[in-house]
Parts: structure tokens; sequence; C-alpha cells
């Protein structure tokens, strides 16, 4: 039946507009205003000092997010306020944006009416005031640095905005190699600050001293510009990139979102299968990992093989080498694993320690590691990959398993498959975790089988090693890979691959 309207076309046409006017799009572009000083934004005709503020956009997507740069030289949290500046922050900051602030370079000198004491506020985080009288008999009240910014903190907070806080960036001032730090001061007092308005905090000051310190004087000088105080512009870029850097490890906070999404990366972590050596056909001996980027786009992905020669799907996780690239991965990349050479040797043999229990199930042992000189609990093949699948999965990455390559060893005409152990057990895993499977080994067995015996020696091994290909033989099992890619269903990797 169909419905009939009483209302005349004029009151339907004005509830459709008040209805689309109440309607907020989620995708509505925010803004993220910054606070702060000359380190924050500095330049101009004939001034080479630049702040990192100056290139904040180009860490964003502009059409999600605008920076609005209002930090104006020489000014503290004090004078921000008075010149009201902070005024006009808050009659255009609307629900969903962001303040980021940073003070201090100016709010060291003692609170007056002099022109030195102008913009200078009293020492801390705590309620303690002086009265000032000016000339003209105007009254004003100075607060502590901590009040200032407790006050920027709350009236974002009441905006429906979001406020996040950032230590002072330091100077380029050395003692004994180590650059000046405000780590008891006015950068301790940021962080009481936001602590104590439950506020998103970025100790600026210490991930860039951190990098002062490692980089050393003569090499942070040429990031300044005539002083010790204001950065030049590729200071300000690298002090842009810390805070965008930081930025990522804020958690719960929104404004990581609309950071420019980096391309994304094709992790390969295994044996020396993968890589042999250092990946540049020391012996003449090769892995797949090597031959795989030239199928990809990489103006739209990166390639990184991290597979190191000798290692077992334990011991890449007992040598650190997982944590790693467990570090490096982002949501959007993809990791492939190929393990398994290596994890047939005894738990505990004196040589490696690095042999891992024959199964794809939930299997521990403890055993002392002769290696290490330590208790070690040692778990199953199939459990270390699930380790390494779930821990992948949680930070938004795909994760591709491979079976082992087969090695150069036949029987009857065949070659020696791993359909009953190593090659079973990573499918059963990557079954049972919903994980995208290649049978690299059943896959390289058959095309073996197809060429036969004496041509898979001659061309894909040499003489003296049946388990690490020679160039042809690592370039033909990188394809049979990119071939397998094209071919799984609901996986975005091949869309990475060149036509």
């Amino acid at each position: 039946m169909l419905f009939k309207s009483s209302l005349p076309p004029f009151s339907l046409l004005l509830i459709v507009i008040l209805f689309a006017a109440f309607q907020q799009p989620s995708d509505e572009q925010k803004t993220l205003y910054l606070i702060g000083d000359s380190t924050v934004r500095n330049g101009g005709e004939g001034n080479l000092q630049r702040g990192w503020g100056n290139f904040l956009q180009e860490f964003f997507d502009s059409s999600k997010l605008e920076v609005n740069n209002r930090a104006m030289a020489g000014r503290s949290t004090r004078t921000f306020i008075k010149e009201g500046r902070w005024d006009k922050v808050l009659e255009t900051l609307k629900p969903g944006d962001f303040v980021l602030m940073q003070f201090g370079h100016n709010e060291g000198s003692e609170p007056d009416t002099t022109k030195a004491g102008y913009r200078g506020v009293l020492r801390g985080t705590g309620d303690e005031t002086k009265e000032l009288t000016w000339p003209d008999g105007t009254r004003e009240t100075v607060h502590t640095y901590g009040w200032y910014l407790e006050k920027f903190i709350r009236e974002t907070k009441a905006k429906g905005a979001i406020p996040i806080v950032a230590s002072m960036v330091p100077r380029n001032k050395f003692q004994d190699r180590e650059v000046e730090r405000a780590s008891q001061d006015f950068g301790r007092w940021a962080k009481e600050a936001a602590s104590k308005q439950d506020s998103f905090f970025i100790d600026l000051n210490s991930i860039i001293a951190d990098q002062y310190d490692e980089w050393g004087p003569q090499v942070v000088k040429g990031l300044f510009e005539r002083d010790h105080t204001h950065t030049n512009e590729a200071g300000a870029r690298i002090n842009a990139w810390s805070v965008t850097d930081a930025l990522k490890d804020l958690k719960d906070c929104d404004l990581r979102d609309y950071l420019k999404k980096d391309k994304p990366t094709l992790f390969l972590i295994g044996d020396s299968t993968v890589k042999n050596g250092q990946g540049d056909g020391a012996g003449g001996l090769w892995g797949w990992g090597d031959f795989i980027a030239p199928y990809f786009d990489q103006q739209k992905i990166k390639i990184q093989n991290h597979a190191l020669g000798g290692t077992s799907s334990r011991t890449f996780q007992t040598y650190g080498l997982w944590q790693k690239v467990l570090d490096k991965l982002e949501p959007g990349d993809f990791l492939i694993m190929q393990f398994g050479h290596n994890d047939s040797s005894p738990l505990d043999d004196e040589a490696r320690a690095r042999g891992t229990i024959k199964s794809s199930g939930l299997e521990a042992e403890n055993i002392y590691n002769p290696i290490t000189k330590s208790q070690e609990t040692v778990y199953s093949y199939g459990q270390y990959l699930r380790q390494m699948i779930l821990a992948a999965k949680a930070k938004g990455v795909t994760p591709i398993v491979c079976s082992l390559i087969p090695r150069n060893s036949w029987k009857d005409g065949k070659v020696i498959t791993a359909e009953h152990d190593y090659g079973l057990w990573a499918k059963q895993v990557a079954w049972n975790t919903e994980t995208a499977f290649i049978d690299l080994n059943q896959l390289v067995a058959n095309e073996y089988d197809e060429f036969g015996e004496t041509y898979v020696k001659a061309h894909f091994f040499n003489e003296s090693d049946h388990t690490h290909t020679i160039e042809e033989g690592a370039a033909f099992n990188a394809k049979l890979v990119v071939e397998q890619i094209k071919t799984l269903p609901d996986n975005s990797l091949k869309t990475f691959l060149k036509d």
C-alpha cells in the first residue's frame, strides 16, 4: 500500500532540509590547531628560520585534516592568552578538532611589568599566583606554566576538541656531547599538566634530544639558523617528522588516523632459502626472496627481505629477529613467512639449539639450552608459526604462510617432499588460523618432477649443495610464489603486482 502524506509539499521540503542540516557527515574535514612559539612557526621575508609546524601539513591527508598553525614567535603561554590569540582559536574550534600545544622557550624570565618580564610565568604546575599592576593601572594575575597549559587543555575539551601537549624542542646547547634537556623543568611540567588533565602527551624534548645526542654537536649545528634556538628548514622538517612519528604511538588518539598512509610494505621472513647470506649471491647461492621485488609495482609497495640463514621458526624469535620485524609492521602491510629447513634439529643440541617439536599442535617442552646456558620452553613448529601469524594480524597485517621449498633430494625419480611433516604442518596452521597459504613445497616439487632430476640438478642447484638454489633456481621459485599470490582469494597483495 502506498503512503500518502497529508502535509503540504512545502512542509515536506522544510522537514527534509532540517533533517539534512542536523546530519553531520562523518567525513567532515577536521582541523589541527598548533599553538606555541617560534620553534613551531617561524620564517618570512629574508628569514631562513623555520618551525616544525611549518611543515606538519605534509604529513597529513589534507582532504581529511587541515593544519592551522596559530603559533607566534616570541610568545609564552601567558602572552598567547593575554594578547587574545587563544580566544581567536576558540572562536573557530569545533568538536572533533585537535589542538597541539608546545610552549616553554619564552617562559623563563621573572614575571613583572618590565619588558623582560612581560612574558615570564611562575615556575611549576601549582596554583601559585603573582599580582602585577601595570603603569596604566591594569591589574594582571600571573600563574604557573602548568596552570596556563591546563587552561588550554580544559577549554579545548569544553569545545569537544582533543588537546595534545608536547614538551618544548631542545636547543642546540651541548655539554660533554649531550644536549641540554628540559626534563627537570618545562619538559617535566608539561608532562605533569597533561597528566593532571588526562590529556595526550608527546615528550618531544626527549625524543629530539636523544636524536641530537646520537648525531653529535657538529651534525646538529647544521640544523640551526643563526642561533641555538631556531631551526632551519632541515631541522624543522626533522622535528616535524619526530612529532608525527610520536603521534603513531599515542594509543586511542584519533589524530593518528589522519596521517598520510605510507605505501605498504611486504615483509619476507624465513631461512636461507628465502635469503641466502647478505642476499648478494655469495658462493653463487640465492634465496627466492631476492627475486620477488621486480614483480611488484614498487611505486605502490615496498619489499623488505628480513629472512636470515640458519634460523628456524624458533630461533627467528629467540634471536630477537621477529621482534624487530614486528616493531616495523603497520596496518596494511603484508608478511610472507617460510620456515622448516632448520626446525628438524634436536631441541638442545650444542651447535645451534634451533630445533622445534615436530607438530602443528600446542606441545611444549622445558629444556636446558646449552647455547644460552638457561632454561627455555620450546614449542612446536606450528606454534611458533601461529605466534607470528596472530601477532601480525593483531597489528592489522596480512600474513601468508608458505611451506618450505623442497631440497634437491630424489627417490625413484621423484623429488622428496615434506607433505607428511613440515609442509603438512604449515598448511594445518594456516588453515586453523584462517591465513592464506601457498603450498610452495608441493608446487616446486611438481615442477621439479616435470623437469626431471638431471635438469634440476644442472640448472637450479650446484654440485655441492642440495638445499640452496643458485640464481636460476631462486628466480624460478620466486616466479611460482608470485603466480600463487595472483590466485589467493580475498587477498589484496595481488593488486600491487605489475600488470
